[in-house]
């Protein structure tokens, strides 16, 4: 571990020596005329300017793209993967057999490529079982073509390697928007170079789900945003190009992701903050249809109109209710205040993530006090950062918009939450409508630390300048920040931390060391969500091939929990003995044939992520 911290301290060290010959043109912030700036940093100073600022944006993407495919397919599917993997194909959940027992590769079966489907089917069956708009799942169609089925299944590294490939491909986006934002390229590539690490980044990207896409668009959309601010600022016409730029990229941001539009919501937001500061400044209400509003208003328009022509769909869709059951519910005492502590959790793990997830003290412990640790001493610095670009005319108003989408984004995660029943806070995922300007004001706040302004330093030892108390540079201070979020993403690739809400290849595991007769694995279902939950424990057998003759039941419930128990009965009833039953998250009453055979003890077997068990020794 020592010489890998070594290792990754020289490697960033060399990098970020690159960003300081091109941030000596465009930081306003730094002093040009210091001796530091003098210094020439092992002969970087002498490659072309286009190379200068190509190559660490081409350090950070191959970073980035490694820590995204490192472990890509060690950590198993969860139910949402397989949905994507299932719809993706054309295929539909409802070919799946129910209240019967099935072998493992009928259940499978809808994750077997099938030639004869077409777009239309993915567009379809989408609009019929599920609640997402078609955009990713069409592509990823088009993209599954290029993979040869594995053991007859689709490919799980095809499916990941496709949102991997749009994470690392915000890597070089969000320079665009930090750059375009700050009109500082420092800013651009310590932006890419937090995204290339971050935890939050890299577990949206290594997950076969349409999160990094939806990422790029809200990176495109923000950068229209701040391009139309300075039009707003300057009262000159937003140009046309890039209004019909902002309204594609709104209409796929919203046929990527419906919540897409909290991201559309904010911008709103901002846009009427500008508007009341430009009336503060000015009394003519003429302002409102000056030159940059009438383009903005027709964004709005346009815009409008895009997420409009998908109602109909969400309206006519009848399983729209029973997939978000997950995030409904009621709350007692404590319960209340669980929201704001998940906010919080998933916006310090955007930054840093340390195997605090992990079973076992002594590695939770450490973990815990070093995060603790680490922000203790990062966010006074990050928040003085914040503030010194506040002091600078050109900086704040960027601040305060960026700050702007963040904290609506958030109030308006709680009002779902606290008003509406909708706990939007649960799904860490769903944060991907502020994430890239999160990391932006990130990239703006280490700017200041990597070139901060005289009058903000502290003398330190042999005459080192530091930024705070602890005695530390700035540029020293960027890079232990960098490097927390280098070891945070490896945390995140080694699953210790974002662990997956599934194991079923534990479970698995658990199964062929306990049974030694054939095995009948049942649960109740209302959802695909309880298939997907089965196909993996389905997958990891057929990977596995040790267990004999395994079967599956997926018992039917709607309203009536004795439906599940009926099912169970007629399919136990009909099963040649000896066999072990495995009733896996089955939320109905045992059938009277279960309770006749042999209950385990399974206090002294351990517990398994995602799937909770009871076991019968049918004899």
């Amino acid at each position: 571990m020592r010489v890998l911290f070594q290792g990754a301290f020289y490697f960033y060290k060399q990098i970020i020596s690159l960003l300081t010959a091109s941030a000596i043109h465009f930081l306003p912030l730094a002093d040009k005329n210091s001796g530091s700036q003098r210094k020439h940093w092992h002969n970087w100073h002498r490659l072309p300017p286009f190379w200068v600022h190509l190559l660490p944006i081409l350090i950070w993407s191959i970073v980035g793209i490694s820590l995204r495919l490192i472990n890509l397919t060690a950590k198993p599917p969860w139910t949402d993967e397989f949905a994507t993997l299932v719809f993706s194909l054309g295929n539909t959940f409802i070919s799946v057999p129910l209240d019967r027992a099935i072998a493992p590769d009928i259940l499978l079966q809808p994750l077997q490529l099938n030639p004869a489907a077409t777009i239309g089917d993915v567009i379809h069956n989408l609009a019929t079982q599920d609640n997402h708009p078609p955009l990713y799942f069409v592509l990823a169609y088009l993209w599954m073509k290029l993979f040869p089925s594995d053991g007859g299944l689709i490919s799980l590294f095809g499916a990941r390697l496709l949102p991997a490939i749009f994470g690392a491909a915000s890597i070089p986006c969000v320079y665009v928007l930090g750059r375009v934002a700050f009109r500082s390229s420092l800013v651009g590539h310590l932006t890419a170079a937090m995204m290339a690490v971050s935890p939050y980044g890299v577990f949206l990207a290594q997950e076969a789900r349409h999160y990094t896409l939806a990422i790029l668009w809200v990176i495109g959309s923000l950068t229209c945003l701040v391009i139309a601010t300075r039009h707003i600022q300057n009262r000159t016409s937003l140009p046309i190009w890039v209004a019909l730029f902002w309204i594609g990229i709104n209409a796929l941001g919203i046929a990527t992701h419906y919540f897409f539009s909290i991201t559309l919501c904010t911008e709103v937001v901002v846009l009427i903050f500008l508007a009341w500061l430009q009336l503060q400044n000015s009394s003519k209400f003429s302002l409102f249809f000056s030159p940059p509003w009438r383009r903005i208003y027709a964004v709005v328009i346009g815009t409008c109109v895009a997420g409009l022509i998908w109602i109909p769909t969400l309206l006519e869709n009848e399983n729209r209710g029973a997939l978000t059951e997950w995030i409904r519910g009621s709350r007692v005492g404590l319960e209340w205040l669980s929201p704001i502590f998940q906010a919080l959790g998933t916006l310090i793990a955007m930054i840093s993530l340390l195997p605090v997830e992990s079973s076992q003290a002594l590695v939770v412990i450490p973990s815990g006090i070093v995060m603790l640790t680490f922000f203790i001493w990062a966010v006074p610095i990050l928040l003085r950062g914040i503030k010194i670009q506040l002091q600078h005319t050109e900086s704040r108003m960027m601040i305060q918009v960026l700050a702007g989408v963040v904290i609506s984004a958030i109030a308006i995660f709680f009002i779902f939450t606290y008003f509406l029943g909708i706990d939007l806070t649960r799904g860490a995922r769903y944060n991907f409508v502020y994430f890239p300007a999160i990391v932006v004001l990130l990239g703006a706040s280490l700017a200041v630390c990597w070139h901060p302004p005289q009058m903000e330093t502290e003398p330190g030892k042999n005459g080192v300048t530091s930024i705070g108390k602890w005695g530390i540079n700035g540029k020293k201070a960027v890079m232990v920040i960098w490097l927390m979020g280098f070891f945070s993403a490896v945390t995140v690739v080694c699953n210790l931390g974002y662990q997956k809400y599934y194991r079923p290849d534990l479970f698995v595991q658990l199964i062929q060391q306990t049974s030694r007769t054939p095995v009948l694995i049942a649960t109740t279902h209302k959802t695909y969500v309880h298939t997907g939950e089965m196909m993996g424990v389905a997958r990891e057998i057929k990977l596995a091939d040790s267990l004999q003759n395994p079967l599956f039941l997926l018992a039917h419930q709607d309203r009536d929990p004795n439906a599940s128990t009926i099912a169970l009965e007629n399919t136990l009833k009909n099963l040649p003995r000896p066999f072990d039953l495995w009733l896996v998250n089955f939320h109905a009453p045992v059938a009277e044939t279960a309770k006749k055979c042999v209950t385990s003890n399974t206090r002294s077997l351990p517990t398994v992520d995602g799937y909770e068990y009871e076991l019968y020794r049918c004899q």
